[in-house]
Formats: C-alpha cells, sequence, structure tokens
C-alpha cells in the first residue's frame, strides 16, 4: 500500500487532486489497457484503478525494485 502511495506520489506531481487529467497517468494507461483507457475521467479512472489494482500493484512492485537497483548502482 506505501509503495503505491509513494508511487501516485511521485508520478501525480502537479495533478495530485485530480490524477486523471496528468499526461503521464494518462499515457500509462492507454499503454497498458488500450482504447480502454482512451476518455478518462473521475469515475473512470477510479474504476479502472479498481478493476486493474493487482496488476497495478505488480507493476509498482516492479518499479520500486528498479528504483532500487538503480539507486544501488548509483552508490557504487
Amino acid at each position: 500500500m506505501w509503495k503505491m502511495l509513494r508511487y501516485y506520489w511521485i508520478v501525480a506531481r502537479g495533478y495530485r487532486l485530480n490524477p486523471w487529467n496528468s499526461p503521464y497517468l494518462r499515457w500509462r494507461f492507454e499503454t497498458f489497457l488500450g482504447p480502454e483507457a482512451a476518455s478518462l475521467d473521475a469515475g473512470r479512472f477510479f474504476h479502472l484503478m479498481w478493476k486493474y489494482r493487482n496488476q497495478m500493484e505488480q507493476f509498482v512492485d516492479w518499479a520500486e525494485a528498479r528504483r532500487r537497483y538503480q539507486r544501488r548502482r548509483v552508490h557504487l
């Protein structure tokens, strides 16, 4: 749960109160879901987040592992 909130806080910068308007998050959703995410509004955004919550959690876990790896490589 904390990893998801941390990821959200980083990627929703400038759009934290309305993440469905974030160009980055829109791009992520469209890349992941295709036409299903083409027209995002608040209701559709939260519906898709809930529907694909397991896949989103797996993605956030992967992103966290990549971040840790990159951080470790910088400090070597």
